[in-house]
């Protein structure tokens, strides 16, 4: 069974730039709502805040680092467990740095004491882990609402019928090319109606990508050229199923057909640091060429890209030269199968 993304809310990953990110505005937004109460005068609120952040800023950083590594184990834990746990990490790293203050600064920036500012800590701490939770609840709903779309924007109907009469027109002529087409496509159907929600390897997701080409390859023969440049791919990293042939038939339907002469659709995919770049180059015929239905497409693997990977993956594209350029970059995750 490969990685996937759950109906159930799952519990956040401490070790995402996404999560962390929006821990530390959670708590800042819990930090300055508290300064508000406390500063008897708006003047001084910000004032108030920075007294307030001093104390939360570095509790806070210690508690992340503490979940940063022990995201193994609180991955196990159910939401009421891993609350418990998290405000228990919180009121410790705010125990810890109040005991080490001077005398002089914990009365200035705990004038409640110690206890009081565990406790406050702990109970910022439940809050914002509500937050990640009513979070990562929203968006099973979107889950299903972005199959569904994926569905309909994927592999656009008009490509089977094509297919289908490019298969008929070689099925005299070259019966054996006629009977792999219809494997290939067959093969395609199984994706498009497989469980949107499993990750599959990125080996798998160009194979799929080459029997796609082949099937465009009956209607459009040499008008259709094709470069892949994969030698250092990673092929077991994990990506989202059906990510590239929907930009990959944009490339074709709006690089190809236009024009009467060949040409060339460029699929470049390297290892970069800790991640996958992944680039899309095919031929731009102005502005008019890349209409609603590319950016349907566009958006579709955007928000497929953020459900699996959050803030790790980006997906960017460029005109420039005659060539439109999409470039995706996700993070490398292995994914044995």
């Amino acid at each position: 069974m490969g990685a996937s993304i759950r109906q159930n809310p799952p519990v956040p990953d401490f070790r995402s730039p996404g999560t962390l990110a929006r821990a530390v505005l959670a708590t800042n937004v819990v930090a300055l709502l508290a300064a508000a109460a406390r500063a008897p005068a708006w003047d001084m609120l910000p004032g108030a805040f920075v007294e307030l952040a001093a104390l939360v800023e570095p509790a806070l950083a210690l508690a992340l680092a503490t979940l940063f590594l022990l995201q193994p184990w609180l991955r196990r834990l159910g939401w009421a467990a891993l609350a418990a746990a998290v405000a228990g990490i919180a009121a410790l790293g705010a125990w810890t740095l109040g005991v080490t203050l001077e005398p002089g600064q914990r009365a200035l920036l705990l004038p409640s004491g110690v206890g009081a500012a565990a406790a406050w800590s702990a109970g910022a701490a439940a809050l914002v882990l509500h937050y990640l939770y009513l979070r990562a609840k929203s968006l099973s709903p979107a889950l299903a609402e972005a199959r569904l779309a994926a569905l309909t924007a994927r592999i656009r109907p008009h490509f089977f019928f094509n297919s289908l009469n490019g298969v008929l027109g070689i099925l005299r002529e070259d019966p054996r090319r006629a009977e792999t087409a219809l494997e290939e496509l067959a093969e395609l159907f199984r994706a498009v109606m497989g469980d949107g929600r499993e990750l599959a390897t990125l080996g798998e997701e160009i194979a799929l990508c080459r029997k796609y080409l082949d099937l465009e390859r009956l209607r459009l023969g040499e008008r259709l050229r094709v470069e892949w440049r994969l030698d250092d791919c990673p092929e077991d990293a994990a990506v989202p199923p059906l990510m590239l042939q929907p930009l990959l038939e944009n490339a074709v339907y709006h690089g190809i057909e236009p024009s009467a002469e060949p040409a060339l659709v460029t699929i470049a995919v390297r290892r970069q640091q800790d991640g996958v770049v992944i680039e899309l180059v095919n031929p731009f015929h102005g502005s008019n060429s890349h209409h609603s239905g590319n950016r349907m497409a566009l958006a579709n693997v955007r928000e497929r890209l953020a459900l699996f990977f959050d803030l790790e993956a980006r997906l960017d594209t460029e005109t420039s030269e005659g060539e439109y350029r999409v470039r995706i970059r996700i993070p490398y995750r292995r994914l044995k199968r």
